[in-house]
């Protein structure tokens, strides 16, 4: 779900919702995922299922090593994004649509971009809501998930 035009990447700074158009983009950085996230996210969300913890078991089904919950690496993605030299000032996260592309393994180092691909303000017109595209790869450059995620920003 790639967005074919975008403007210059945004230089490091905090960007609110007037100062960003849509096509603006922001290189959110890269990450490790490791096995001690894997398990660190088991223990807090309960998921022990063997394809996230069970090296045989995640290679008797077809896959190079243990693979990383979804929800951990979207996480990891809104921490790159929060972190990122380029930072959005919004509120609140307003939902998440969101695909699981290809496995995330343990070893992987995972890159995000977010793209802005709308802008709107609400009935009220003290508030602006942003929508981002993001796009996460893989150390070789393969799509492991993507999605759209929607911010509420103060005007």
């Amino acid at each position: 779900m790639t967005i074919a035009l975008r403007g210059a990447a945004l230089s490091p700074g905090v960007y609110g919702y007037d100062d960003l158009s849509v096509g603006d983009w922001i290189d959110a950085g890269s990450t490790p995922v490791t096995a001690a996230h894997i398990d660190q996210f088991a223990a807090v969300s309960g998921d022990h299922y063997a394809l996230h913890m069970d090296e045989a078991f995640a290679a008797s089904k077809g896959f190079g090593g243990r693979v990383a919950h979804g929800l951990l690496v979207l996480s990891m993605v809104d921490g790159l994004k929060n972190n990122a030299s380029a930072r959005l000032d919004g509120l609140v996260s307003m939902g998440w649509n969101w695909r699981f592309d290809a496995p995330v393994l343990a070893g992987d180092v995972i890159h995000a971009d977010l793209t802005i691909v709308g802008k709107r303000t609400t009935k009220s017109g003290t508030k602006g809501i942003l929508r981002t595209q993001f796009d996460v790869t893989n150390q070789r450059g393969i799509l492991v998930q993507s999605g759209l995620n929607e911010l509420l920003f103060a005007l």
